[in-house]
């Protein structure tokens, strides 16, 4: 199964018919505990806090796509963040993309530097930076590529080989882009973390995060961190999740198709000032996303020039839901300054691009003639 083709494991990795019925879908285990066996002895399951059979499938999906050993699931994007810099120890330096998601900010700012670790935003798009940020007690580059919403790209494969010269791990938040068209692993990174609620889910009905591991060492920190903290993923959650990457190849396909048409009709538009779609050979780092990426996704934003007019065009969407969240198969629209920076101080937003005329479009699967008219016409309301 490991030699397989992604289409193939997205079917079949961890998704064995059940042995005791033959059931070809995973059952959901809703079963907070499990009888044993004896005194400290067990058939593989006590508590389901600390494994769950449902679960259990999912994370060995979850290892396989990513090309990694061991996969573990949270229940949320934000409980896998946690659990990526849980074990980090006073004094510790971390280094984190500088213009990464707000909630990851949040967690970092008011919560994890309260530990006395010790947090540094860097342009991790330049390889210069990275390397002067690196001290002798970095332990972790944390890098988002493409970064929400500006979609700006870091080199994985440049910033893991440095990393890796001085000892440091390498983590890449690989939600915007799925398995299905970056993996990386493969590019040399040690931990792949998920919003598990966007592509992977694809149906915008559960929410759930993952951390993929490649070492020993990786497996006992992150299955430490479920049993202590206890942010895991519940049994149907799982269930939903193992159910979209099934069609996680094919789901990518239109959202990809769909997302090239909408970039390029709005790289048409006087109306938009700035525009962010790596697959465009405008964005400047389009060679890197050609040859990082295995396609572009559906992920982009653009700026209006300011609040009211970014109002005035969400208010006349119609197709395009204006909401929070991405990766499903129905397209939204949202103003990031208020809703996933909106954690950010103003001057925060401001340094690292958030505008309050940007706006973040995640392309869905229908008809992308119906799509690009939907944003003409709530265009034309601005």
């Amino acid at each position: 199964m490991s030699q397989s083709k992604f289409a193939t494991l997205a079917v079949h990795a961890g998704q064995q018919p059940d042995p005791l019925t033959g059931a070809v879908n995973v059952p959901v285990y809703l079963s907070s505990t499990f009888e044993l066996t004896g005194i400290g002895t067990d058939r593989g399951y006590d508590y389901s806090r600390a494994g769950n059979p449902t679960r259990a499938h999912l994370e060995e999906a979850l290892a396989a796509i990513e090309g990694g050993t061991c996969g573990h699931a949270f229940a949320s994007g934000m409980a896998a963040i946690y659990a990526l810099v849980a074990t980090l120890r006073t004094g510790d330096h971390l280094i984190c993309s500088h213009n990464v998601y707000g909630g990851t900010t949040r967690l970092f700012n008011l919560i994890i530097q309260h530990y006395g670790i010790e947090i540094e935003y860097v342009d991790t798009a330049n390889l210069d930076a990275v390397k002067a940020a690196i001290k002798r007690n970095t332990k972790l580059i944390h890098i988002e590529t493409p970064t929400n919403p500006l979609m700006v790209l870091t080199d994985i494969a440049a910033v893991s080989e440095v990393a890796h010269a001085h000892g440091v791990e390498v983590s890449v938040d690989n939600t915007f882009m799925s398995p299905a068209l970056q993996s990386p692993i493969a590019l040399g990174a040690d931990i792949v973390m998920h919003s598990t609620t966007k592509f992977l889910n694809g149906h915008s009905d559960g929410l759930g995060g993952a951390l993929i591991g490649t070492k020993p060492e990786h497996k006992e920190r992150f299955l430490l961190v479920q049993k202590a903290a206890g942010g895991i993923m519940s049994p149907f959650e799982a269930f939903l999740v193992m159910r979209g990457i099934k069609t996680l190849p094919l789901r990518m396909k239109q959202h990809e198709e769909n997302g090239r048409a909408v970039a390029e009709f709005l790289s048409t538009q006087s109306k938009v000032t700035r525009l962010a779609y790596p697959g465009l050979k405008s964005h400047p780092q389009h060679e890197l996303a050609k040859r990082q990426q295995r396609g572009f996704g559906s992920m982009l934003s653009f700026d209006l020039g300011s609040r009211e007019k970014a109002g005035k065009f969400l208010g006349a969407v119609k197709l395009f839901l204006n909401a929070e969240s991405l990766g499903g198969v129905e397209s939204l629209a949202s103003h990031s300054a208020t809703t996933t920076h909106f954690a950010l101080t103003d001057a925060e937003r401001e340094k690292v691009g958030i505008t309050q005329g940007l706006v973040r479009l995640s392309v869905g699967i229908e008809d992308k003639d119906d799509l690009i008219a939907d944003l003409e016409q709530a265009l034309a309301a601005v």
